[in-house]
């Protein structure tokens, strides 16, 4: 494995406290003045009264703000200076105890610990735990900067561990497991998440990545069975809030919306750290912004981004917001910024899109360019993109090619979003039948989504099924009017060409 040059700096304690030096006039510097009264007492004396009026005075302020001030017995030879605080958690151990309560931890923080398991791992190579924490710390430093590079680090390290202790052993398998979903890879995410638990079924760190992955393959069923077990397993501290994390994502794949937007506010409150509160803020936004509440959908992600500035998904749904709030110039460059500091394929399709609808195809065609760039970096630490790259392809590139992409996407993972994807590209292949059938599969599997009623109401429009076609046209408006800055628009003039339904007698 290639080791990385680094050294751990530990972190510096608190400033010490500074006793200012009291002012001393000799005799005779000042002409004219005659010192009066007894003589002035020394100045290591004079020190001592007035460090033990500070600290009286600091004891008081503590009892009366509510504070506590703990007094440390002086040291021989430290003069008339405070004792040193104790220093908090530097980032390695606030990064690896955040990995292993199963919270986000901060990029700097990650960073901190690779380069310490790193310089660990050369003098003790078959140290199983310390390859096990390095991968899961690659995956998570992966996933938060979209730097795709890291993964397969992440792999070599995991699989290290693996061969140093090939049985039972469950950090291993659960870093595994969240790799493959880091990488949209949700069979293997599944497959190696089952094995954790099995191994481990009191674990209920692993429980998200495998809901999670179950939720992506269409498994709604199983993902609420998981809840359920990890729901039993704790509620308290970080678990608290990643059960209702995850509760919010189960409940909203089932539609149940008020119950996902009341797990997420819960989790908001049980978060134990900034990243975490951000997490759970940042789905509370994409809620609210599915819903049609813009507005709200922004105050959220300003929120997880006070909590967490590094947290970079919710600058690009600020720009989604912005845009729906036709705050035009703020949302491209929420968007800009959220593509330069975490390059992801999706973003660039949204900004793409947004130029395209302001009638600026050179900006456009740009962000569609950077796109296929996106996928191709990404392609080679792993990630399969084809769901995003599929969709790209059937509204802006190739319907045919969209086609072959997402038929072995839709077979590979079967969602809803995969069901969807597959039913568009084939409409916009010219195949409206076999479009239909996926467009109905998607929206009978429960999720409440805009564009899934946009989309089957194109298709029953191209069929001539007009009154199907006007009322899932309707249901997207419904549902969010701001869900597309490109496809709102088309979505209201095929209401207007539409037009109002007949009004007839019923046969008799």
């Amino acid at each position: 494995m290639e080791i990385e040059n680094g050294q751990q700096v530990p972190p510096s304690g608190a400033g010490r406290q500074q006793v200012p030096a009291a002012a001393e006039t000799a005799p005779g510097s000042a002409p004219g003045i005659v010192p009066e009264g007894p003589a002035k007492p020394s100045r290591r004396r004079r020190l001592s009264r007035i460090v033990k009026r500070a600290l009286a005075v600091a004891v008081v302020a503590g009892v009366v703000t509510g504070g506590v001030v703990m007094l440390v017995p002086w040291l021989p030879g430290q003069r008339d200076e405070a004792p040193l605080p104790a220093p908090g958690p530097g980032p390695v151990a606030r990064a690896a105890t955040a990995l292993g309560a199963g919270v986000p931890a901060s990029t700097a923080d990650l960073t901190a610990l690779i380069e310490d398991r790193v310089t660990h791992l050369r003098t003790n190579p078959k140290d199983e735990e310390s390859w096990a924490v390095l991968g899961a710390a690659y995956v998570e430093q992966g996933r938060q900067t979209a730097d795709a590079a890291y993964f397969p680090k992440a792999e070599k390290a995991l699989y290290t561990s693996l061969k140093r202790k090939p049985e039972k052993n469950v950090q291993a398998l659960a870093g595994l497991a969240t790799l493959a979903y880091a990488r949209h890879d949700f069979r293997a995410a599944r497959e190696w998440g089952e094995q954790a638990v099995e191994l481990a079924p009191k674990r209920w760190t692993t429980y998200p990545v495998l809901i999670d992955a179950y939720r992506r393959l269409g498994d709604i069923e199983a993902a609420g069975k998981a809840l359920e077990t990890m729901s039993g397993l704790s509620t308290s501290g970080s678990s608290g809030a990643a059960v209702k994390i995850a509760a919010g994502q189960v409940y909203r794949d089932r539609g149940w919306r008020e119950d996902a937007a009341a797990a997420l506010a819960d989790a908001t409150v049980l978060a134990r750290t900034p990243a975490q509160e951000a997490v759970s803020l940042h789905r509370s936004g994409e809620l609210a912004w599915e819903r049609g509440y813009p507005a709200q959908a922004l105050r959220y992600y300003e929120a997880a981004l006070r909590a967490d500035p590094g947290h970079h998904a919710s600058l690009a749904g600020k720009g989604r917001a912005l845009a729906a709030l036709g705050r035009t110039s703020a949302a491209l460059s929420a968007y800009r910024s959220a593509i330069a500091k975490q390059p992801a394929p999706e973003y660039a399709l949204e900004l793409g899109e947004l130029y395209e609808s302001l009638n600026d195809e050179e900006s456009a065609g740009a962000q569609y360019e950077a796109l296929g760039a996106l996928v191709r970096n990404e392609g080679e630490g792993g990630v399969n993109d084809e769901l995003t790259l599929g969709l790209f392809e059937a509204d802006h590139g190739d319907p045919a090619e969209a086609v072959r992409r997402l038929q072995a996407e839709w077979e590979r993972h079967g969602s809803a979003q995969a069901e969807d994807a597959l039913g568009w590209a084939l409409h916009r292949a010219g195949d409206d039948e076999e479009a239909l059938k996926h467009a109905i599969k998607a929206m009978d599997q429960g999720q409440i989504s805009a564009l899934f009623a946009y989309h089957r109401g194109e298709i029953e429009r191209a069929l001539g099924r007009y009154g199907a076609a006007r009322r899932h046209l309707q249901q997207a408006l419904r549902i969010n009017p701001h869900f597309s800055p490109l496809l709102v628009p088309r979505a209201e003039a095929a209401l207007a060409e539409l037009g109002e339904p007949a009004l007839t007698a019923p046969p008799k």
